[in-house]
């Protein structure tokens, strides 16, 4: 089954039978720079694969970038300080199933928060991370500091937001920013053959041991 994003944003969303979402950032012509459109059809998209008990949610882009971050334009009217980026990255942290970011190529500003938000990172060789707010002059999200420490500890991620450093695939994955590493062409099966012990689960087994690694407690019935 396929389905479309929110009308007039290029945001493609897909489910396939199995229970298999993916999300696709469709905006190639501009590096998917994120509209206010695109952030809240993600953010339809994440609460209907989770009305619809979706399996796994794969977020991924269209054409060499993941994301560029937010579209210029729309950050000079004020996009930068909109509640729409917190609302994104809670939707997609909060969701049950597995997640994965399908890092088709690079991850930039903004949209790293929807990236942090993820249980899972696959990078397409020679993607880059980097969260430059100093340069845009606006803080970032509260919830992305906090994921981006929690994954790759205080110092590093002090680097990435107050150092300015773009961090290549390979030394990300040295920090645990990115779990895999592949060729572009590998990214696909890499994300799907991470995905298959989910799709082999019981349902709300996935979404029990999520509730676990957050310290909350989970049925064990």
């Amino acid at each position: 089954m396929a389905t479309g994003g929110e009308a007039g944003a290029p945001v493609e969303v897909e489910a396939s039978e199995d229970g298999v979402w993916r999300i696709t950032l469709a905006r190639p012509e501009k590096r998917n720079a994120l509209t206010r459109d695109m952030l809240r059809a993600v953010e339809a998209a994440a609460a209907e694969a989770e009305r619809a008990g979706a399996r796994v949610v794969i977020l991924t882009g269209e054409g060499p970038v993941f994301s560029a971050g937010a579209d210029l334009q729309e950050m000079k009217d004020g996009l930068g300080l909109s509640d729409v980026w917190e609302r994104v990255s809670s939707r997609i942290a909060g969701l049950p199933c597995l997640t994965i970011a399908a890092l088709n190529g690079t991850a930039a500003g903004g949209s790293l928060g929807m990236v942090l938000a993820c249980d899972l990172r696959i990078a397409a060789e020679g993607a880059e991370f980097f969260y430059p707010v100093l340069r845009m002059g606006v803080l970032p999200q509260p919830s992305d500091p906090l994921r981006l420490a929690a994954i790759v500890g205080q110092g590093r991620a002090r680097r990435m937001l107050l150092g300015a450093d773009r961090i290549g695939a390979e030394e990300a994955l040295g920090w645990g920013l990115c779990d895999r590493v592949v060729a572009r062409e590998d990214l696909e099966r890499t994300v799907l053959d991470m995905a298959a012990p989910a799709l082999a689960a019981p349902q709300g087994l996935v979404g029990g041991i999520k509730r676990l690694l957050a310290g909350k407690p989970a049925d064990r019935r």
